[in-house]
Parts: C-alpha cells; structure tokens; sequence
C-alpha cells in the first residue's frame, strides 16, 4: 500500500514538474513569436468600465488596420462599453469591406470593492466562460489595460499555449492612474505578459520588467 501511494505521489510530482517546465518555455518563447509576419493579426481585446474602455480604444486607434479581426470582450454587467465600442468601431475604415470586429461578454471576474475571497469564486466562474471563447477565437494578441475581467481570458490565452496549440502574445498596458502601485490585475499578469508596459517612470523603477515609453494613450 505504501508502495502504491509513492508511486501515486511521485508521478503527481512528476506531472507538476512537466507543467511548471511547459509554462516557462512558453513563456520564454514570447519573442520568437511574430504575429503580423504572414498576414493580419486576430486580437483580442480586453475592455472594461469607464476609464479602462476609453484607453483602450485609444490604444486599438493607434493599430494598423492589419490588425483584423478584433475581438473585444467585456464584463455581463457593463453597460456602457458596448455603445463606446459600436461608436469607435463605426468610424474606421476597414470597416467599410463590412465589420471587423466581434462582441462577446463574460461575467465580471471582480465587482468594485467585491471581497477577496469571494472574487477567487467570481474569477474561477469567469475562467469557465473565458476558456471556450478564447480557444474558439484563437487569438494572436491579447490586449488589455487592468480591469479584472483579463486576469481568466489572459490565463485562457497562456494555456493555448501550454497545450501546443497556438502561442498567443500577452501584452498588457497599466492603466495611465496607475502612478506608484500596479493594479491587482496589473501585479498578476507581470509575471505572466509577453509585453508589460507601464506609464511611469516610478513604477518602472519598481518594477525592471516593466517597458516605460512614457503615455502611451
């Protein structure tokens, strides 16, 4: 009987040990992958209420139009992205050949002053619904700027990856508030995104991963 449980245990051991080694070399794969070398680039892109909607739009308007098609998600309780979305998206051209882009909404992975404890249920929750879109999506790029709905779609795009079946790039950008402390979301992904920026110079101090281009929306 002992003998059966060290079996047991060693090769749970030996599972964790394969999964730990996948996840580092796809994460240290991040600059090998091109997206945009053969053609347009899928992302997918992360908006959230209020002042997280805003710069991300601004960030999607400083893309090329190469980078089609786009897919936005959004939280189940946001109201107001979707409207500001339809209105951006009406006024780029590459909409002209018939939409560029998709809707999709997931549940919130964490309500305003939510606890924590009850926001590991929430995000798990979201984890559900993010694993499917992201693997039917099969994004190049995640981009995304802090609200907590990115923390289950970016661990969804990083086991695509760890599975072998497409290496999506990671690249998230702290919210331009952020000014000495990362976000919870922004203090996960760092280890985690293939391109972290911050728009700070005191935070990229604090944290060397970091790449500080000054604002960058």
């Amino acid at each position: 009987m002992e003998m059966i449980l060290l079996g047991a245990f060693l090769g749970c051991c030996l599972i964790v040990a394969c999964l730990v080694v996948r996840v580092v070399v796809v994460l240290r794969r991040g600059e090998e992958c091109k997206p945009g070398t053969k053609g347009p680039v899928c992302v997918l892109v992360v908006a959230g209420s209020g002042g997280h909607t805003t710069e991300i739009l601004r960030l999607v308007g400083s893309l090329s139009q190469s980078y089609a098609p786009r897919h936005y998600v959004i939280a189940d309780t946001d109201k107001m992205s979707e409207d500001k979305i339809n209105t951006y998206e009406s006024t780029r051209s590459d909409n002209t050949i018939g939409p560029q882009y998709t809707l999709h909404r997931i549940p919130r992975s964490r309500e305003v002053r939510q606890s924590w404890s009850s926001s590991v249920v929430s995000t798990l929750y979201a984890l559900f619904y993010s694993v499917p879109l992201v693997f039917r999506l099969r994004p190049d790029v995640v981009l995304c700027n802090g609200p907590g709905t990115c923390v289950p779609l970016c661990a969804a795009g990083l086991l695509l990856g760890i599975l072998g079946l497409k290496r999506v790039v990671l690249v998230y950008v702290e919210s331009i508030c952020r000014v000495e402390t990362l976000s919870l979301s922004g203090k996960i992904l760092y280890h985690l995104a293939d391109y972290f920026f911050v728009q700070w110079s005191s935070l990229k101090t604090k944290y060397p991963k970091a790449i500080y281009m000054g604002r960058v929306v």
